[in-house]
């Protein structure tokens, strides 16, 4: 099973009202090989960097759960797919383009 990592709604304004709507992010890996573990060694970074208490990451082993993948459409690993805020956006590789990153994450963007 997918190893998952939440994080959710728990930066708050004065009022009690979440900030900015919470991200879902799933992370799809080939076991522990160097490219992926650096994705999620990156990914890891940005998130609690940038978006820290604002987000849900479920990294999903592709060796492990073949089928998630081919429900996914995944056909290269490792693949970001960012389901939540809309629109969902992809990114393949270790994601240390932090900048394509952070534009990829951003609220309204689409995959680049």
């Amino acid at each position: 099973m997918g190893e998952l990592h939440s994080l959710r709604n728990a930066a708050k304004s004065r009022a009690g009202k979440p900030r900015k709507a919470p991200y879902l992010l799933r992370l799809y890996t080939t076991g522990t090989t160097p490219r992926s573990t650096k994705a999620i060694q990156n990914l890891r970074e940005i998130c609690e960097t940038t978006l820290k208490g604002q987000y849900t990451l479920e990294v999903i082993d592709i060796y492990q759960e073949p089928g998630r993948a081919s429900e996914a459409d995944i056909i290269v690993a490792p693949t970001l797919i960012k389901q939540e805020p809309l629109p969902p956006s992809r990114m393949v590789g270790d994601l240390s383009d932090r900048k394509k990153l952070l534009s990829n994450l951003s609220p309204g963007s689409k995959s680049k």
